[in-house]
């Protein structure tokens, strides 16, 4: 065997591309029978290739967060504009009168098919996102992943550590206090039982990812060098000019009315200058690499099933417009080329390694 394909976890970077690549897929389309699809890819994936650490079990929180979306969607449609657009009605609620300057809207009223499709298709696009971004956090080790951040970035690594360690360190929480009550007698009560449980885990949870922040810190994680006044106000204004170019170059390409030489001219002037803010500011950084993260074919495997997901979705909600946005008064049709771009996230099963077991 290979050392590519020995037991090992699998570059954070490698598993962050290929769910970025189904999420951008998602983002491209409503129609259910490829955003299912798009979930089943991703459970399959997780469910082969996550290991036993604690941020593992986080992928359903994130499907249950998923599935409130789609209900809150599907409930708003309800509430909010049940009838917008007409069509044929499931349920006839009555119609509370709203003020004039509330346009747009009413609340209840009659409930059309259409209007409920409507919020079921946006509802599961959303959380199929989520349950893309979920996928990532449970198959990437969230503390490795901050080695690959640039340098430059380094400043801001603790409240990184706290951002990305909260939910694992949450699920891992919940586990530890539900054994722990289980082992002990308590109150019966419904409202008892959520006070007792919710109160230590979100504390357990906060605590945890605040003392690996503070561990980090005084291990001196991001310190920088002192540096010249020159070369930082060189740094800031290299910063300054690519935020002003991205954001020039970003709404001139979404507003057609602006001159062409402010859209990919300026985008790639503003990219170009952060680029070389961010290796300047690099610079005053030290930092040593214990165990460095190889990058071998399967993360390259990995990270091209994720992004051909991406480009396929893209190219069909450009050339299939009837797939990528079916109408709400037929049954959605899908195509070969559709069904085989949400599919080809799991080549990333089959690439990737097994993940490495913890012993106990």
């Amino acid at each position: 065997m290979s050392a590519a394909r020995l037991p090992r976890d699998l570059h954070p970077v490698a598993w962050w591309v290929w769910a970025l690549g189904l999420a951008t897929a998602a983002s491209f389309t409503t129609n259910p029978l490829v955003l299912l699809t798009i979930v089943a890819v991703a459970t399959l994936v997780v469910l082969a290739r996550r290991s036993h650490q604690p941020w593992a079990d986080a992928f359903r929180l994130y499907v249950v967060v998923a599935v409130v979306i789609v209900a809150m969607r599907v409930l708003f449609r309800v509430v909010l504009g049940g009838s917008v657009g007409g069509g044929h009605v499931l349920l006839d609620l009555p119609q509370v009168p709203l003020p004039d300057w509330v346009l747009g809207l009413q609340l209840l009223g009659p409930v059309t098919r259409e209007a409920l499709l409507a919020g079921l298709y946006d509802g599961l696009r959303l959380g199929t996102i989520v349950i893309c971004v979920g996928a990532a956090n449970a198959l990437a080790n969230p503390k490795r992943l901050l080695r690959s951040v640039p340098a430059a970035l380094h400043e801001v690594g603790t409240a990184l550590v706290v951002a990305v360690t909260v939910l694992p360190q949450l699920v891992d929480s919940a586990r530890r206090v539900r054994t722990a009550q289980a082992l002990r007698a308590g109150d019966s009560r419904r409202t008892g039982r959520l006070r007792r449980y919710l109160v230590p885990v979100l504390e357990d949870a906060l605590e945890r990812s605040l003392a690996l922040a503070a561990g980090m810190d005084t291990r001196g994680y991001g310190r920088s060098a002192g540096a010249p006044p020159s070369e930082r106000r060189v740094t800031g204004g290299l910063m300054l000019v690519g935020l002003c170019g991205v954001a020039v170059g970003v709404y001139a390409g979404l507003d057609h009315t602006a001159p062409r030489v402010l859209a990919t001219p300026m985008l790639v002037l503003g990219v170009l200058a952060a680029f070389a803010g961010l290796a300047l500011a690099g610079r005053r950084v030290a930092r040593t690499r214990y165990r460095p993260d190889p990058w071998r074919w399967p993360e390259v495997a990995v990270m091209l099933s994720g992004v051909a997901t991406g480009v396929v979705g893209w190219w069909v909600s450009g050339h299939q417009i009837l797939v990528a946005y079916p109408g709400l008064t037929s049954f959605p049709q899908v195509t070969l080329v559709a069904l085989a771009g949400s599919v080809l996230g799991l080549a990333a099963a089959a690439a990737a390694p097994e993940p490495r077991t913890v012993a106990s």
